[in-house]
């Protein structure tokens, strides 16, 4: 019986690639390499195992049954193998290799993209990829480092480290308040246009407020929603209803009176959060970058005295 070849290292990511972006394209993309040779690459890992690991169409990619065994064999190969690097590697203090960063529309967009901008101006030997959401990522599931958060609701078994002090404030434009008043409490909101926005894991259509210590939910509803904070915000400023938005993104619109405080006594914690699986407590590149982030997002709110926690 012939033994089946040794398959390559980098075989092996460019099929766990594959058959998490259920996609050849994409994969390309997220490897930067053309489609040719990620089709290329996981047909010679096929002939080494001598099986067929993806299902192919022309519209999209799945995984086998022996291709799910392959992917989860991969994973934790591929794992060891990274912190086999680190662990015996002389210049473990220079991060190399590839980062893998998400993070949200609005904030990785305004903040993360340029810190990292930055950061890979300093560590020249570390690729960098940054992909963003409109919803929570399965950091390690879905083969990220590092996910860059708003909001405190953090899974117990990631390790997550609070980059910033951040909370959300509702307000509106001078024209909507003109027309249909200022609410004087909490209760008031049902009977506003409120600019309801679908983002991550935030509940939709579910304000969770704080008010003199005490979290109360307000049922929101309005003629607008969005999936996107800054379509609302951007509703908002035509007067079309209240929007609940972090400060770091409305803060110089209401520094200019284009937008006005509603309820000023609310809030609702919205911290920002660097999460990465506990496997990856050690890593030389994780850890860099969290603390470049740190630095980076250090004037966004008061008291960023980051703090880290082990969940689970």
């Amino acid at each position: 019986m012939k033994i089946p070849a040794t398959p390559e290292l980098d075989d092996l990511r460019v099929f766990c690639t594959v058959a998490r972006k259920s996609s050849f394209s994409a994969a390309a993309e997220a490897l930067s390499v053309s489609a040719a040779y990620v089709s290329k690459r996981v047909g010679v890992l096929e002939a080494s195992l001598g099986t067929r690991l993806l299902h192919r169409s022309t519209r999209r990619v799945a995984v086998t049954e022996a291709g799910e065994r392959v992917y989860a064999w991969a994973e934790k190969i591929l794992d060891d193998v990274d912190h086999l690097v680190e662990d015996v590697s002389t210049t473990r203090r220079i991060p190399r290799g590839t980062l893998r960063v998400s993070s949200s529309f609005g904030f990785g967009r305004n903040f993360v993209a340029p810190a990292l901008a930055g950061f890979s101006e300093r560590y020249a030997q570390l690729n960098v990829r940054l992909e963003l959401f409109d919803r929570l990522v399965d950091v390690a599931g879905e083969g990220f480092d590092l996910d860059v958060r708003i909001g405190d609701e953090i899974a117990g078994h990631l390790i997550a480290k609070r980059l910033a002090s951040n909370h959300r404030v509702l307000c509106a434009a001078p024209a909507y308040l003109e027309r249909h008043g200022a609410p004087r409490q909490i209760a008031d909101l049902a009977s506003h246009a409120c600019l309801a926005i679908k983002e991550r894991d935030h509940p939709f259509g579910v304000w969770r407020l704080d008010f003199k210590g005490e979290t109360v939910s307000a049922k929101v509803t309005g003629p607008l929603s969005t999936n996107h904070g800054e379509v609302a915000v951007q509703w908002a400023l035509a007067g079309r209803g209240i929007v609940l938005r972090s400060v770091w993104d409305v803060q110089p619109l209401l520094d200019s009176g284009r937008l006005v405080r509603v309820l000023p006594g609310v809030t609702q914690p919205a911290n920002v959060w660097a999460v990465y699986p506990a496997r990856l407590a050690q890593s030389a590149k994780v850890r860099v970058c969290v603390d470049f982030l740190a630095q980076a997002f250090a004037g966004l709110g008061p008291g960023n005295d980051a703090g880290e926690a082990g969940r689970g």
